[in-house]
């Protein structure tokens, strides 16, 4: 049996068509105005546990705004796009996402995201993950989508499970951490996956 023939992937330089609207929400690019509502979460330690970075002090997190305003088109394999996610009724930035372009060749993304807190159990961050998943199936016809996390972070690992991604990997005490070996988690999803959970064939 032939194998079919990859989708048609789009033109170089790709920058989505900001912003991408969900049912509630705006995910675009993000400005230098954002630093407060960001810094508000960064600096928090419960927000950083799990994660490579932080709490961040205001220098820290304005930096890293500023590297977020910079990354909003792809242009080749390991570019990143890094976008605000606003609450479109209250213009409230809620948090940040992250989109990986990992691999071209191989049709590959990855996705991630910053979450403040203080916005959490209205499901935002599950729809603002549904919105990546989209972005890479339908825009960027990418054949497999990754995410990786701490293994000790049972919340993202529930909301990876809500978007109907797969434990795929479980990696023992393979990263060090804030002082101790931790386990690395990983989830992905196919394209065939994506369009049955849509139901399309």
């Amino acid at each position: 049996m032939p194998t079919p023939p990859a989708p048609t992937t789009p033109s170089l330089p790709y920058t989505p068509d900001y912003p991408i609207r969900t049912e509630r929400l705006d995910l675009r690019p993000v400005t230098h105005d954002d630093f407060a509502a960001i810094h508000a979460y960064q600096r928090r330690p419960e927000v950083c546990r799990y994660l490579y970075w932080g709490p961040f002090d205001e220098a820290g997190s304005r930096a890293s705004v500023a590297t977020k305003s910079t990354r909003t088109t792809l242009r080749e394999s390991g570019d990143i796009l890094q976008l605000a996610v606003v609450v479109r009724e209250t213009g409230t930035l809620v948090g940040d996402v992250t989109f990986v372009w990992t691999s071209r060749e191989h049709r590959q993304g990855g996705i991630g995201y910053v979450f403040n807190p203080d916005h959490a159990g209205h499901g935002y961050a599950t729809e603002a993950g549904r919105a990546l998943l989209k972005l890479g199936f339908e825009e960027l016809q990418l054949h497999r989508i990754q995410a990786e996390l701490d293994g000790r972070n049972t919340a993202s690992a529930n909301l990876l499970e809500r978007l109907g991604m797969r434990r795929e990997g479980h990696l023992r005490e393979n990263e060090f951490l804030d002082g101790e070996w931790t386990d690395e988690v990983v989830y992905a999803m196919l394209a065939r996956e994506w369009r049955a959970q849509r139901g399309e064939q």
